[in-house]
């Protein structure tokens, strides 16, 4: 899947996700936190029918962080770092996700005091480990932004060739100094991400559209049939055909109390 801005928080179980070069494996007590949009695969590696994986996960405001930020005292200046990361929660975290789920016993209340817990959690993120994460986000000239120019236009004209000289100039950046601040904060180099964008989007399609693998090769931007079916069954396991076979055929109950 295509990761936006998110806090994934654990509560069971164990999962691994996979972003370019890294491979992160978090559980029970630990969380996610990204600040851009990033191509993931993930594999829920530890879980059980008498204890399912659960975990609870939110969707970042940007602006919302941003607004967070400019109130906070002392507030530190944003630096340039990975753009995903995995911690140990604080209590305080713990805590105001808890009462943010305690919301649904309450569905009177939840227009007014949802706003209130979805910042108080943006603070709490801010103020813990991974807040140097999330404070790249809320600098308008900080390089992430400038980043995520080039990172917008991949998503949106991802079947069009692209040219890393025409991404750095998108950004004010030299060629060099793009892609270096590209791979730190994406773990992949521009010609990678606009690979995942293609085969993430085309395994979509044919998973929920049903085409065929030729048809949906051309219409992701591959020229080769043979070179997508190699790059497609390099990350996901097996051939397109096989591959959305397997997700058309599969019926699979969930167990009770599971939360995707």
């Amino acid at each position: 899947m295509l990761y936006q801005p998110i806090v994934a928080l654990i509560l069971q179980g164990k999962k691994r996700s996979m972003i370019g070069d890294k491979i992160l494996e978090y559980g029970a007590g630990e969380y996610f936190v990204g600040a851009i949009d990033v191509p993931v695969l993930w594999q829920i590696i530890q879980a059980s029918q008498s204890k399912p994986f659960v975990s609870v996960s939110m969707l970042i405001d940007p602006s919302k962080l941003k607004a967070i930020q400019l109130e906070m005292e002392n507030r530190a200046l944003p630096v340039f770092t990975a753009g995903f990361g995995v911690t140990q929660v604080e209590d305080e975290l713990v805590g105001a996700f808890w009462r943010l789920l305690k919301l649904y016993d309450h569905p009177q209340d939840i227009v007014i005091l949802e706003p209130l817990l979805e910042r108080e959690i943006l603070f709490r993120l801010l103020q813990g480990t991974q807040g140097v994460i999330l404070r790249q986000l809320s600098g308008s000239d900080s390089r992430l932004s400038y980043i995520k120019l080039a990172l917008n236009w991949m998503k949106t004209n991802f079947a069009l060739p692209i040219h890393v000289e025409e991404l750095a100039s998108m950004t004010g950046m030299s060629v060099s100094v793009f892609h270096r601040h590209f791979k730190a904060l994406t773990a992949m180099t521009p010609i990678q991400y606009q690979k995942q964008l293609r085969l993430h989007e085309a395994r979509r399609r044919l998973v929920e559209e049903s085409g065929d693998a030729t048809g949906t090769a051309f219409s992701v931007g591959y020229e080769s049939v043979s070179q997508f079916s190699r790059e497609y069954a390099r990350l996901f396991g097996s051939p397109p055909v096989r591959d959305a076979k397997r997700f058309h055929c599969r019926n699979v109950k969930q167990p009770t109390g599971t939360i995707p």
